[in-house]
Formats: structure tokens, C-alpha cells, sequence
């Protein structure tokens, strides 16, 4: 073992690779460290905790993404608590419970709101110590900025369990591309920068994704990775649905499909039926805490609050819902087709303000199209990141507004195992595209949301209103 590998085989390599992507992160956020950004939801919803209570503590600073709940006082003595329609008659509204009433304004005593955060709430709990102590003053950006940092580090931990346990042959140099590639050549570079609570929330999830995948291999830690699947759940919604690596790896560790198959008439294998027990227990918990917190505030324990975001494509969302195959499309070409304007006169580049497609900002992902070798391993990840790409594919939002795709983070690790296991050299090719994503993601990282829009332009095929 030379110099170099034993560096990154102890503690010390992982604080270099801590200090190297917080200090690109930290830079590239630069003036913005000096206050927390304008959109720091989970800081209120922290603070609302702190203060005992589930809506908001203060009116919002702005109408960007806050739920809002009409409290209609009628003259008959009700009181109701819901929403007007968007669409339909003006006069008809939505209670959080029961079927949609007419409401003349003749009828209403006097009227109210009362504001909620309705982001999954996991990263507020992480920013509790730091709201108790700074109050609406925590710096949701330094957060978020050095948070991201550690998600390198426990990356590379990650691919080094891969060659500990047989799935991947990559050296420490490989591995390290391969970090450097998730770290800032792809979107979670300009993720990273910024704060608010939509960027705030990604870089979160992906440390449960990676939890989930270390904790998953060969299905070893069942309760860990249930823990991260339910955390993730509770960060971004999408994540409660990777669970098919960890079954997948549940069946494979007890003697795989044919031996389930011999013991069909028989039920599970005993080691299989704990596995998936141990597994389903911490992320049944943290559903069910989940699904109170909806009740308390909106009287329905599969209401988030989504449904009462007050923004202007509420339209939209009341008509189509706020997952229909009518948004396929759109979103399909956000991911994979997107591509910027290339001007002859400055600014040169212009990026539409929903993003480039995942395969511009990170090309090398098309290699997992293509592995040298088959590992055990690609059925579950492949179908983890079907199943978890698939609500944000049919979701109203293309992820507006972003650099690159950003919903790709939700299941980008997997997309890193699948370079790291499937035998393909990184040759000077490979690392020159590794190099082309570090440079487009480094202008993103410091051009997005700056300089008054210059760098953006509004794309019309994926409109704002109901459409």
C-alpha cells in the first residue's frame, strides 16, 4: 500500500476530503454566508417547535411556498377551516375534511389564515440546536453548506465497503473520482450553495440515501436502513420508496429467488421474514409519527399540506392533482433532454430556469447504461431508482427553479454504485467527462440565482399556470 492509499485508508484521508468540499462549497456560496437565505422554512418550522407549536410562529417573509389554511367564521356559528378553489366557482370552498361547500361572502362573520410549513420536517430536527440558540437568525446556507460536505465523505466510505465486500474492484483513485464527480460535477455542486429549503432538503436526503445503501448490502443492517428509509421518507417523499435494493438484498443474503421459490409452500425463510420485520419497524415508527404531524395540523393523516401552497400554479395542482401522467412529459425532458442556449454575444450561455438535463450536467451517468460487468447488485439499484424517480417524473413541478435536475439527487447514490460495480475502466475519457461535469457544475454553483437572472431564461413548455 503506497503513500497515497494508506492517506485515504485512515481518518486523516477523510478529513482531507471533508476540508476539500467544504471549503468548494463555502466558496462557492460566498457573500451568501453572510445571512440565511430567503426562503429557510425548516428554520420556522424548528421555531414553531420551540415555541410548542405546529403552525407558524410569525407571518412568512415572503409567499414563497408557505402552506396557508383559510379560517372562515360564519355568522351561523361555524367555523370553517379549508380553502377557496382556484378553479370553479369563486364562491366554493374546500374544508381540510368533508365535501366542498358554497360560501357566500354574506355568509362570513370575519376571516382568518393560519400559515404551516408543510416541507417534510427531518432536516428542522437537525436544525433545532442551532435555531434554539439563533432563533430565526440560523444560517440555513453555512447549514446546508457544511452538511454537504459530509456527504463526499460518507460516499467514499460507502464505495469502499463495495470493494471490502467483492461488488467493486475500483482502486482509491477510482473511488475518489467517483466522489469528485458526485461532489461537484453534478447538481449537487449549486445544491450545496444556496440554502433554502427545497436545496437544504436534497442535500439532507442524500445522506440517507447513502446510510440506506451501506446499511443495505447484503441486507446486514436491517434496522439502519429502515431508519434511513423512514428519515429519508421524512426529508423527501420520494425516498419512501427505495426500498426495493434492501428486499432485493433481504432475498439474495437467505439463498435468493430460487430457494423462495422451494419454500413457497412453506412461507419466508426464517432469516428473510426478520430481515424485512427488523427493516419494516424503525420506518413504520417514523411513518406513523409522520402521519400525526399531518393530522394535528390538517385533519387528515395523508395530507402534508402541498395542497395549500399558496403560489400561483395552485390552479394547476386543483385541477390535474399534484401527481398526474399529464406532467410525464415535460418532466422526462427536464431530465433527460434539456439543453441550454448558446448565444454568440454575452452571457454566451443561457440555462433554462428548469434546468439541463442530468446527462449534460453529469455525463458520465450514461456509462451506467453500459457496465462491463454484470453485478448482483443492478436489479435492486436499478429498480430503487425507478421507483423513486417515478413521483417526481409525474410530479406538477419540474423542479423549477434550478441549474441542472435536481430531482436526480434522490437517487443519483445509486447511480454512483452502478459506476463503481460495473466494471467498466475509468479510461481518459471517462475522467475528461468526470472534468467537463466539474466545470459546467462549478459555473452552475456560482452563477445560479446571481448576477439578476443573466445566465437563466424562461421556458415556456412547462408553464405556470394550469396547463
Amino acid at each position: 500500500m503506497n503513500r497515497f492509499q494508506r492517506l485515504f485508508a485512515s481518518r486523516w484521508g477523510l478529513v482531507v476530503i471533508f476540508v476539500v468540499f467544504a471549503g468548494a462549497y463555502l466558496g462557492a456560496s460566498g457573500e451568501r454566508l453572510r445571512q440565511h437565505s430567503l426562503y429557510n422554512h425548516f428554520v420556522y418550522l424548528a421555531e414553531g417547535w420551540l415555541k410548542g407549536r405546529l403552525d407558524m410562529p410569525v407571518p412568512p417573509p415572503n409567499e414563497n411556498d408557505w402552506a396557508r389554511v383559510e379560517v372562515l367564521h360564519l355568522k351561523d356559528g361555524r367555523t370553517l377551516k379549508g380553502m377557496f378553489g382556484k378553479t370553479g366557482p369563486i364562491d366554493r370552498f374546500y374544508p381540510l375534511r368533508g365535501p366542498s361547500l358554497t360560501i357566500d361572502n354574506d355568509q362570513i362573520a370575519s376571516r382568518s389564515d393560519i400559515r404551516y410549513v408543510s416541507f417534510p420536517p427531518f432536516p428542522a430536527v437537525l436544525m433545532l440546536p442551532g435555531v434554539a440558540v439563533a432563533h430565526l437568525k440560523f444560517n440555513d446556507i453555512l447549514f446546508t453548506a457544511l452538511w454537504a460536505a459530509l456527504n463526499p465523505v460518507l460516499l467514499f466510505l460507502l464505495l469502499r465497503r463495495l470493494r471490502e465486500r467483492g461488488y467493486s474492484k475500483r482502486s482509491v483513485g477510482d473511488d475518489l473520482w467517483l466522489t469528485v464527480m458526485f461532489g461537484v460535477g453534478s447538481v449537487y455542486y449549486f445544491s450545496s450553495v444556496i440554502g433554502q429549503v427545497w436545496f437544504t432538503a436534497h442535500v439532507v436526503a442524500v445522506t440517507c440515501v447513502i446510510g440506506y445503501a451501506w446499511a443495505s448490502l447484503d441486507a446486514v443492517h436491517p434496522v439502519l436502513a429502515g431508519l434511513c428509509v423512514g428519515l429519508g421518507y421524512a426529508t423527501r417523499t420520494p425516498l419512501g420508496f427505495m426500498v426495493p435494493f434492501f428486499v432485493l438484498e433481504a432475498v439474495r443474503a437467505t439463498g435468493g429467488w430460487e430457494r423462495l421459490r422451494k419454500l413457497r409452500s412453506e412461507g419466508l425463510p426464517p432469516g428473510l421474514l426478520s430481515k424485512l420485520i427488523r427493516f419494516a419497524i424503525p420506518s413504520g415508527a417514523i411513518l406513523a409519527v409522520l402521519l400525526v404531524h399531518n393530522y394535528l395540523r390538517f385533519d387528515q393523516f395523508t395530507e402534508f399540506g402541498h395542497k395549500y401552497l399558496n403560489i400561483g400554479w395552485q390552479d394547476r395542482m386543483q385541477r390535474f392533482g399534484l401527481f398526474n401522467y399529464h406532467f410525464l412529459s415535460r418532466n422526462l425532458t427536464c431530465a433527460l433532454l434539456l439543453l441550454p442556449r448558446i448565444l454568440t454575444q454575452y452571457p454566451f450561455i443561457k440555462v433554462s430556469e428548469h434546468g439541463m438535463s442530468m446527462l449534460l450536467t453529469t455525463p458520465v451517468l450514461g456509462y451506467t447504461a453500459a457496465p462491463a460487468e454484470r453485478s448482483p447488485l443492478a436489479r435492486g439499484l436499478w429498480l430503487s431508482i425507478l421507483a423513486t424517480a417515478l413521483p417526481a417524473l409525474l410530479y406538477q413541478n419540474s423542479g423549477f427553479l434550478q441549474f441542472g435536475y435536481r430531482f436526480s439527487l434522490d437517487y443519483i447514490v445509486f447511480l454512483v454504485i452502478l459506476l463503481a460495480v460495473g466494471g467498466r475502466k475509468f479510461t481518459w475519457l471517462f475522467k475528461a467527462l468526470v472534468i467537463f461535469g466539474v466545470a459546467l457544475n462549478l459555473f452552475g454553483a456560482i452563477t445560479f440565482d446571481r448576477f439578476g437572472g443573466v445566465f437563466a431564461y424562461s421556458d415556456t413548455f412547462f408553464p405556470h399556470g394550469n396547463n
